[in-house]
């Protein structure tokens, strides 16, 4: 059985022969992992060659991160631990609504549409998107949430041109 945080993440802890790896996808480093520090966002990958491993972001494009093509084999390829999981990246509509913190800096209305992303910490940041001139515009700059905010968010599909889709993974073209 895998441990589940109280905000509902889950936290791998140390694998053994006979339970799977977390899922490919996005996680935050809670300990140090194969020479990636504690608090990194790392996209992790949970099989290929030479073997599992975590990449790093090297950039971002339209608010999403992009992943360095080597990655940091895991030293033990049975141990998963040390990864906790994020929510994805991609458009959501707010629930209900909720302040980016317990300071009241900003304010994101129910039924707004909005963006999430995240910092290299791994910290949750908000993108609003705006019309503008009937352009729909995304803002290259957001709002840092915390964490128990994305509770109030439901993910919205988007239809995307094939040839514009956001990247899953690593930037090496690995797929699935």
């Amino acid at each position: 059985m895998i441990p589940v945080a109280q905000d509902g993440s889950k936290t791998y802890g140390q694998a053994m022969s006979d339970q799977e790896l977390p899922a490919c996808g996005l996680y935050r480093t809670t300990r140090e992992v194969a020479g990636v520090p504690e608090g990194r966002l790392v996209y992790f990958h949970n099989h290929g060659d030479p073997g599992p491993g975590i990449y790093l972001p090297s950039g971002w494009k339209g608010n999403r991160a992009t992943w360095e093509e080597r990655g940091h084999t895991l030293p033990d390829p049975n141990d998963g631990s040390g990864l906790e999981t994020v929510t994805a990246e991609g458009f959501y509509r707010v629930t209900e609504a909720f302040h980016c913190c317990e300071k009241h800096c900003r304010l994101f209305e129910s039924e707004f549409l909005v963006q999430l992303g995240y910092n290299g910490s791994a910290e949750p940041i908000l993108f609003t998107p705006e019309i503008a001139d009937g352009v729909f515009g995304i803002p290259e700059r957001g709002t840092r949430i915390d964490h128990d905010r994305i509770a109030k968010l439901s993910p919205l599909k988007v239809a995307m041109r094939k040839d514009s889709a956001p990247q899953e993974g690593p930037s090496n073209g690995i797929l699935h």
